[in-house]
């Protein structure tokens, strides 16, 4: 497994490598994997005008559930006026699992629909042909018809309006979901837009069938919230559901407001901290925050400048590793943030996807935590129980980075893994 950013030598594990004294060769490494259940979905991006939007009885700046009848239509005038500026293979989970797998270069495993024959040039086939081959799609469940596709049309003012055409990427099946996978997974993984399936879709069974097996194989949940118009909907559900399922949420700062009712990122973090374990929140410009538990005896003293925000020096313990709040005998709430990478791209190019790429950072990291123990049970990271193999400012700092790549390319999809990043002052703090 690659590990994020770069480590000094003596953080390799070389398990393959033959051992100095005996000259034998080391048993094969442990491996690991992820698991997580999605809407296949393809996306379209587009340039449009206000006119369109308005004819297709579309909302702007707001994502609206077409029939396959109106997608088709849709699709049909922006191929015919030559609309399209990019289609690819989408959909938040589908994203963050292909950005992991090519992040870690390890297996991510996905339950997910798709459509039962598959002509070459369908949305079908772009949706697997630009995925990575690290993504298990050995459990993929068949489905008659078509998979889902999600409209971005961007109008000259910059507004993003949204199209989703479901097709029967809600179809997947509670028997679909591997048990044995979820329970050997370094984290399960799925998007809030599963728990409000329509009626007849059993995508939200299939959803918690495979969180039950993780809670009780302690594997971490993770959710993300996906868009604060399903949010803010009911939010009392959403905090719930959160308390009894979720070990680490991500959001970004529409979200986090819609949920917790707090504008300032600090301030949500700390109420989600109330239902859950570890948080991830971007916000746009202003970059991302982590926030979680650490125990009191583990706690690490950042050496960069403490900074004062809605809670006074909020990152004085930003070198400590993340914990499950059961797992500490004195839990204290710990922050970090950090600013756009180089300020933020010089021009942005997507905007989908940016927070997946931060997530699937997180999921390296944690995935990464798991490979670790495996293979060196007897380190001394694993002293005591952690939900990450870094800390929060290294997170911070790695998610940061995925962020950048995935805006400055079209696609929400990373092409190929992160070059080496340079030392860091935190990493000399673990040296000594």
């Amino acid at each position: 497994m690659k590990f994020p950013g770069q480590r000094n030598q003596k953080h390799y594990f070389p398990v393959e490598a033959r051992d100095p004294e005996t000259l034998e060769p080391q048993i094969q490494p442990k491996r690991t994997h992820i698991c997580g259940i999605a809407q296949t979905l393809v996306d379209i991006e587009a340039r449009v005008d206000d006119e369109l939007i308005t004819r297709h009885n579309l909302v702007k700046g707001n994502s609206v559930l077409i029939n396959d009848d109106a997608a088709n239509a849709l699709y049909r005038e922006l191929k015919e006026r030559e609309l399209i500026v990019e289609e690819h293979a989408g959909g938040t989970i589908g994203n963050t699992l292909h950005n992991f797998a090519t992040l870690s270069n390890e297996r991510a495993v996905l339950f997910a629909v798709m459509e039962r024959q598959i002509e070459i040039g369908s949305y079908a086939y772009k949706y697997l042909s630009n995925t990575s081959s690290k993504v298990d799609v050995s459990y993929l469940q068949p489905v008659d018809g078509p998979i889902g596709r999600c409209f971005t049309l961007i109008t000259p003012c910059g507004e993003r309006s949204f199209a989703i055409s479901k097709g029967a990427m809600d179809k997947l099946e509670p028997s679909a979901i591997r048990p044995d996978l979820v329970r050997e997974a370094g984290a399960l993984v799925f998007a809030s837009y599963l728990m409000r399936s329509a009626d007849g879709d059993n995508i939200d069974q299939a959803a918690l069938v495979a969180m039950a097996e993780a809670k009780a194989n302690k594997v971490p949940v993770v959710l993300t919230l996906g868009t604060r118009f399903l949010i803010e909907q009911d939010p009392q559900f959403w905090r719930d559901f959160i308390a009894e399922h979720v070990t680490v949420l991500a959001m970004n700062e529409e979200e986090a407001e819609a949920l917790t009712g707090h504008r300032d990122p600090i301030k949500a973090c700390e109420a989600a901290l109330e239902w859950c374990d570890l948080v991830l929140c971007t916000v746009g410009p202003e970059g991302l925050y982590t926030a979680g538990y650490s125990d009191r005896l583990q706690l690490r003293e950042t050496e960069y400048e403490l900074r004062n925000g809605s809670v006074p020096a909020f990152n004085r313990y930003e070198f400590s590793r993340p914990m499950r709040r059961e797992d500490c005998a004195e839990p204290v709430k710990i922050y970090s943030h950090i600013a756009p990478y180089l300020g933020g791209p010089l021009a942005i190019l997507n905007t989908n996807g940016a927070g997946d790429g931060a997530l699937a950072a997180l999921l390296h990291d944690m995935a990464a935590n798991r490979y670790h123990k495996l293979n060196v049970p007897g380190s001394s990271k694993h002293a005591y129980d952690a939900l990450c193999y870094s800390s929060f400012s290294q997170i911070c700092k790695y998610a940061n980075r995925v962020s950048y790549e995935v805006l400055i390319q079209h696609s929400p999809r990373l092409s190929r893994a992160l070059p080496e990043r340079e030392d860091s002052l935190e990493e000399a703090y673990w040296e000594r």
